[in-house]
């Protein structure tokens, strides 16, 4: 406060010693001997910037969906804030969420739609990028679509998309490819994600999607392999929720488990380190506990009939004696696999210590209510889904599932119909066409690969070999395959031969084989509706809306589907002039919203625009003591019958939790085939060994994403440059993180130049020493290693670490074994 004061004093002193000066001027003028003394002009306020409009808008730096309010001024967007009506956001962001300017001023960006002039692509080979208007390039790729089609050839056009953020972009590629006809589109990237996760609890639960969590009022969290303070999705609102169950009574305890140290160890009240892959063995070793010290929840998962029996350590039981409620297999399960791994077997097999096994499995299985929750760091190995399967029985066992504290799945917004109904303008083509007996060129639902969702990093080696068949014309949205696939070079070699239109705003890899350029506009210049990602259950949208018109001659994805559908031959043209342009699309979304406002007041196009976002609380289901209830708009009254339980939540074969997995049995012969594990134990959810790429490697080596990731474009953002890897001092560049002993024995010293190298290739990096890291495990954060991508990001850092990534991928959920890799260290 003294200093406040002195400065002001200084301040007004100055300000009075400059007016009386002002006003003596001809005394001051004929002073001599002093120095430095000069007149000042009059003061005069700020001149008005201008109004100031604030407009609603949703994150893109990464899937959290988080609503922003965007100040911009004169034209000029200035600030980026959290928006306190947006319940992910609550009027906050993470650090990256402020950056959504950097994108939106990118000197690099496209600045309009472009077309390749030089036949050959390479690495080194400049495109000659010409510009055009967008009537050419959209008559140029139309009329080859046409032409494929005349020929019968139709689908060897594909659609590839990463981020997908609703109805209005990403959810328009089904439509077009059934009226053009092709399976093609569209392929989407999860399984580059997390598709581990969504097919573990679809085998188990029978839902094929991410978890929705009730943290406000979870006691225990067992965290395995989630990166829950780096990267876990709602991020913003995942910090937001650690700060309120680290602090609310009783606290929130949390156990992480994982193979280095990262925020969310250092946070937590025990870390447990474990070997890469063995994360199923570590959860099946707690199932073991909680069963034997009669841990369980009773009423979920039911009980003995005879209160004196038990589950005895290596001692089989008679399923006529356990009576299921919500769980189907539980006997046959501790049979066959649960009443032998022991916390003492998994201590062999995980390297965490039995006492640390039996102490977390204590603890999480009497706390109530608890959640195993799991991401990537278990999932991304040859053995991903079945531990994801053991990790979330855990979750069965203490009755989390759909109760207060739990989790759950995510519900969907009341949307209004589009303006038209594609099935009413279907020609014979595509109904009947050939194309509907071709495969998609990713092979999902043959008999290579009868159970995935997507195999986007199939495509390129699929091409190369014409099997099934070579494509001629590829379509790219928010996915930039020759970056950040596994083994990217196969897709450099595969997209010289194909015809690519890239719709990125910047000049990305995967931009530079392009032969046509149709850029979208950045998430600051675009009207879209946002669907939340699984959140908290109950359903939610918000809503883009530009906060400046498109400064360069760019078009929303969206309107670009639109306008090349109007191009397409046929009925499919009289579609997509009724879609008109994607404002009337998602007018008549919000016009759903009529017979069901939200919350916030929003029941139209108008209110949705000016609140940002619609929602409706409660979660509509909840399971209590071991019976499910619905919403009756007052309280969880309304009893739900085992089939009502069975079409809404629980959507196995058996309409219960499977331990032994119904979905999996129908596909026992693949799995025998594939993975080696006989029929009858197909189902069972199990401990699988994994197996490592990499050859003669020694190490470990992860790909972790950092809090700064921002969705693989963060590189190229300069903010985001000198801050991203903060814990062992990373700026202008990503260390590899290396245990002082690992890399001593090696002869290397801290900050080396060193070589990593697996039976693919070497990458170089400049190590630094991370004493908190299991010794058997390098970690190199992802996002550097770019050749494209703009200024700032091109040839910076380490190599690009999925070049040293093999192309191999668990046979149950097709998710690519991104961490699953050994490789070899020595210095430079």
């Amino acid at each position: 406060m003294k200093l406040f004061q002195t400065l002001l004093n200084r301040r007004r002193f100055l300000q009075s010693s400059a007016a009386v000066g002002a006003s003596a001027g001809a005394v001051t003028a004929g002073i001599t001997g002093l120095t430095g003394l000069t007149l000042v002009e009059q003061a005069r306020a700020q001149t008005p910037r201008g109004e100031t409009v604030v407009t609603k808008n949703v994150c893109a730096q990464c899937p959290a969906r988080c609503g922003i309010d965007v100040y911009t001024t004169d034209g000029s967007v200035h600030a980026i804030y959290g928006d306190t009506g947006n319940p992910i956001a609550n009027g906050k962001l993470c650090p990256k969420g402020h950056l959504g300017s950097y994108f939106l001023y990118d000197p690099d960006r496209f600045k309009g739609p472009m077309k390749r002039t030089n036949p050959n692509k390479g690495r080194d080979e400049d495109p000659g990028f010409v510009p055009i208007s967008w009537d050419e390039a959209l008559d140029t790729v139309a009329e080859r679509l046409n032409d494929l089609r005349r020929r019968g050839e139709s689908h060897r056009f594909s659609m590839f998309y990463g981020r997908g953020w609703g109805a209005s972009d990403a959810g328009m590629q089904g439509t077009f490819g059934q009226l053009y006809g092709t399976p093609n589109a569209a392929i989407g990237h999860s399984s580059m994600c997390a598709d581990g996760s969504k097919k573990a609890k679809h085998a188990t639960d029978g839902n094929n999607s991410y978890n929705s969590y009730d943290y406000r009022n979870t006691n225990y969290l067992l965290i395995i392999g989630a990166s829950f303070l780096e990267a876990f999705r709602p991020y913003n609102n995942v910090m937001q929720m650690w700060g309120h169950m680290r602090s609310k009574s009783p606290k929130t305890r949390v156990t992480t488990v994982d193979v280095r140290m990262n925020p969310t160890m250092a946070a937590s009240d025990r870390a447990l380190y474990i070997k890469p892959g063995t994360d199923g063995a570590f959860a099946l070793a707690i199932a073991h506990v909680i069963l034997t010290e009669g841990l369980w929840d009773r009423d979920f998962v039911g009980d003995f009939t005879n209160p004196n029996l038990q589950f005895v350590a290596g001692r089989r039981v008679s399923p006529s004696v356990f009576n299921e409620k919500w769980v189907h297999g539980l006997a046959d399960w501790w049979n066959e696999e649960v009443k032998d791994r022991t916390p003492e077997w998994a201590e062999s097999v995980t390297s965490i210590k039995a006492a640390d096994i039996r102490r977390t499995a204590v603890e999480f299985g009497s706390t109530r209510p608890a959640v195993a929750l799991f991401e990537r760091g278990a999932t991304g190995h040859s053995n991903g889904t079945y531990n994801g399967m053991a990790i979330h029985s855990l979750n069965a066992l203490v009755g989390s599932l759909f109760a207060e504290g739990g989790l759950g799945y995510q519900m969907g917004p009341s949307y209004g119909s589009l303006p038209a109904d594609a099935d009413d303008y279907l020609d014979d083509y595509a109904r009947n066409g050939a194309w509907r007996e071709q495969p998609r060129i990713d092979m999902k639902g043959t008999e290579r690969w009868p159970m995935v969702g997507n195999m986007m990093q199939e495509c390129a080696p699929n091409h190369l070999a014409g099997d099934p068949y070579k494509l001629d014309t590829a379509m790219f949205f928010y996915t930039n395959p020759i970056w950040s696939a596994p083994n990217p070079q196969v897709w450099e070699e595969a997209l010289k031969d194909v015809f690519v239109i890239d719709t990125s705003p910047f000049p990305g890899e995967t931009a530079m084989y392009a032969d046509i350029v149709l850029p979208d506009s950045t998430y600051l210049e675009r009207l879209q509706d946002i669907p939340t990602y699984p959140f908290e259950g109950w359903p939610m949208a918000a809503l883009r809306v530009p906060a400046v018109e498109p400064i360069h001659d760019t078009k929303m994805y969206g309107d670009v589907i639109i306008e090349l559908g109007k191009r397409i031959e046929g009925p499919t043209a009289d579609y997509y002039r009724e879609l008109d342009n994607i404002e009337n699309v998602v007018r008549h979304l919000a016009a759903g919203f009529a017979d069901d406002p939200g919350d916030n007041g929003v029941n139209d196009f108008e209110t949705w625009r000016e609140k940002g976002v619609w929602y409706k609380k409660p979660y509509q289901w909840r399971q209590i003591r071991g019976e499910f209830y619905e919403w009756d708009g007052q309280r969880y009254a309304r009893q739900m019958s085992e089939e009502e339980v069975q079409q809404q939540l629980l959507k196995t074969p058996s309409g219960k939790f499977e331990f032994r997995s119904g979905y999996l049995e129908e596909h026992a012969d693949y799995i025998e085939r594939e993975m080696g594990i006989p029929r009858a134990r197909a189902g069972l959810v199990q401990w699988v060994e994994p197996v490592h790429t990499g050859g003669d490697g020694d190490l470990h080596f992860v790909t972790p994403k950092t809090p700064l990731h921002a969705e693989g474009r963060g590189a190229n953002i300069p903010h985001n440059i000198a801050i991203h890897q903060p814990i062992v001092g990373g700026r202008n560049t990503v260390y590899l993180e290396v245990h002082p002993q690992t890399a001593k024995e090696r002869g290397i010293r801290n900050g080396d130049r060193v070589r990593i190298t697996s039976d693919l290739g070497s990458i170089e990096a400049e190590c630094r020493y991370v004493a908190s890291h299991r010794a058997d495990t390098l970690v190199l954060p992802f996002e550097y290693g770019h050749w494209a991508q703009g200024r700032w990001a091109k040839d910076r850092g380490p190599g690009n670490s999925s070049e040293i990534t093999a192309n191999v991928s668990d046979p149950i959920s097709g998710l690519a074994s991104y961490y699953t890799g050994k490789v070899r260290l020595e210095r430079a």
